[in-house]
């Protein structure tokens, strides 16, 4: 919502600003096709280039999570807390055996199946189920298994950055390529240096709308969404930090009630639930194994 008056206002106050002061969007509109041929087909043609399929692919997604925002609202971390406390909870009073069944197969697991949008993410459920599945394999101590969540959370969210990036070097490029387009224009302009003054003041300014169109198009509309991705994606990773900071505090002793009060605290302050909500979701949640 947010995102699409920011765009309004853009285009607004820019072009706005330029009416008011007694500018003239003939020249600006004349250009504009051959203009944004050059420099946004280009950036695009760049970032073909620079980019592979899965990112590309990515980045086409994250353009829409920019205007719907982080997928993970209160009630999901509300359930993966949910879902964390039965586990430990299972592994805790039941042993490792009872908790078998549910992390070889979580989406036959009667525990996972509560919760259809953790088992939806893949990578949610290999963290919680690989994780377990060490702890069941008596590796117990809790600064490796640390280490080894610690390294599958840096890739997965390295990867997930990718599109961001790849957005923030496209809007790194448009402002040089809005110069390319210029200097063509100057380059056409020049051929034409015996045409009347008012021809050639039209011809300039069309070579200047290169330079605007690449600046405006970088800082005004390609940079702010890899910025707002960026963001998304920085949220998003608190979920499978949680995922972390449960089970290594289960690892060291704690209660599954304190270990999950220990993840609580790594929610996002926009989302997260107060300790009294937390205990109500765990309360309603039965104990199945």
């Amino acid at each position: 919502m947010f995102q699409i008056i920011g765009i309004v206002m853009l285009f607004a106050m820019v072009f706005g600003s330029f009416l008011l002061h007694g500018g003239k969007m003939a020249t600006i509109l004349y250009s504009l096709p051959y203009e944004l041929m050059a420099i946004f087909g280009a950036g695009i043609a760049a970032f073909l280039i620079s980019n592979s399929l899965p990112v590309i692919k990515a980045t086409l997604g994250g353009l829409g999570k920019c205007f719907a925002g982080p997928k993970w609202k209160k009630q999901d971390y509300k359930d993966l807390l949910s879902l964390l406390f039965q586990l430990t909870k299972t592994m805790k009073s039941k042993g490792v055996i009872a908790l078998e069944s549910h992390i070889e197969k979580p989406a036959e697991s009667a525990i996972f199946q509560k919760y259809p949008k953790v088992l939806k993410d893949h990578f949610a459920t290999d963290f919680i189920c690989d994780t377990l599945r060490m702890m069941t394999m008596n590796l117990e101590d809790p600064h490796q298994i640390e280490d080894a969540m610690e390294k599958q959370l840096e890739k997965h969210h390295h990867e997930a950055l990718a599109p961001a990036h790849a957005l923030q070097t496209l809007a790194d490029g448009l402002p040089a390529l809005g110069i390319v387009a210029a200097v063509l224009g100057i380059i056409k302009t020049m051929g034409s240096i015996t045409e009347p003054p008012e021809v050639l003041g039209g011809m300039i300014g069309g070579a200047l709308v290169g330079t605007f169109l690449g600046v405006f198009l970088a800082y005004g509309l390609v940079g702010p969404f890899a910025s707002r991705l960026n963001a998304i994606v920085e949220e998003e990773g608190a979920y499978y930090k949680i995922i972390q900071s449960v089970l290594v505090a289960h690892l060291h002793g704690n209660a599954a009630q304190i270990s999950v009060e220990i993840g609580r605290g790594d929610i996002p302050s926009t989302a997260q639930p107060s300790f009294t909500e937390m205990e109500d979701a765990l309360a309603a949640a039965p104990m199945d194994a």
